[in-house]
């Protein structure tokens, strides 16, 4: 299972190694087209790929350190700092949603202001589609293992979307010279930005309040251990994530006296670990085994 994880996490590595090139090129480019075009769309797609920049790179970081092993400070090693990265970014989204909106509302009250180029806008924003359509493609898989990396992707997905809403205004004043859509698309962008913020922020503080995994089910796990032969009760049942896709489990586990008597315990410690590994995806399992009985005579000296 380690193995596994330094094989994600290099191919993590790889994947926003590309994605930054991406990001960073196409953030050039609608800053050179926002300026051409005056287009706050464009210029507001722009920061939030800077935000995103920021993201990928803070993102990155964090797979590299999230690699180092463990130490007795550390003695579940780093790989909590990608929860750490992922809470930066949903923060960094949120302001970047809160700047725009503010800007948007602004030219849309004032009268005087200038309306965008529109074909400068459709140019830039197709080109930064495709550019950011190719940065999704490169990112999905990681996406699927680590929260670290869920932040970077759905920060992609929020520019892909931005990207449509500028190539629509771009549409609309060039067909009908309805300048404001330039503002209204860049309310619609904040609007893309700020949920999919807050589901990241949840899913970080499931982690860090170190809830049971949304997709893992404690009464499924007792039932399992249960259904295993010689054991009798389980108790202090807790299960939890150091980072996404590395699960934490603890119980105490009552067996029958006869088992550890006759020294199969560490045959029933393997095929627990076995089974939570196999049906739950639990890295590290513990568990503490108690002849039956034992818990009446400790809470009744």
């Amino acid at each position: 299972m380690g193995h596994d994880h330094d094989h994600a996490r290099h191919a993590n590595r790889t994947r926003l190694g590309i994605a930054i090139a991406i990001v960073a090129s196409v953030l050039v480019l609608e800053v050179v087209g926002a300026l051409i075009s005056g287009s706050l769309a464009l210029l507001a797609d722009a920061g939030h790929m800077l935000s995103d920049l920021i993201g990928l790179i803070i993102a990155l970081v964090a797979v590299v350190v999230a690699g180092r092993p463990a130490t007795d400070r550390q003695t579940y090693g780093y790989q909590r700092v990608e929860v750490f990265a992922a809470l930066l970014n949903s923060i960094i989204l949120l302001v970047i949603a809160a700047s725009v909106t503010v800007e948007a509302i602004g030219r849309l009250v004032r009268a005087d202001a200038a309306e965008p180029q529109g074909v400068a806008m459709l140019v830039v924003a197709a080109i930064g589609l495709v550019a950011n359509l190719a940065a999704l493609l490169v990112l999905r898989s990681g996406a699927k293992t680590s929260i670290n990396m869920r932040g970077a992707y759905l920060e992609v997905l929020g520019d892909t979307l931005g990207s449509i809403a500028v190539i629509v205004a771009a549409g609309v004043i060039l067909l009908t010279g309805f300048g404001a859509a330039d503002a209204i698309a860049s309310l619609v962008i904040a609007a893309l930005i700020v949920p999919r913020a807050l589901v990241l922020l949840r899913d970080v503080m499931r982690v860090l309040s170190e809830s049971a995994p949304a997709e893992t089910s404690v009464a499924e796990i007792r039932t399992h251990i249960l259904r295993t032969a010689g054991v009798v009760d389980v108790h202090d049942v807790h299960v939890w994530a150091i980072t996404s896709g590395s699960h934490v489990f603890t119980a105490h586990v009552v067996v029958e006296p006869e088992l550890l008597a006759e020294g199969r315990a560490s045959a029933l410690l393997e095929e627990l670990g076995g089974c939570l590994e196999e049906h739950f995806d639990v890295d590290h399992s513990t568990f503490q085994l108690e002849p039956a009985g034992h818990q009446e005579r400790a809470q009744h000296p």
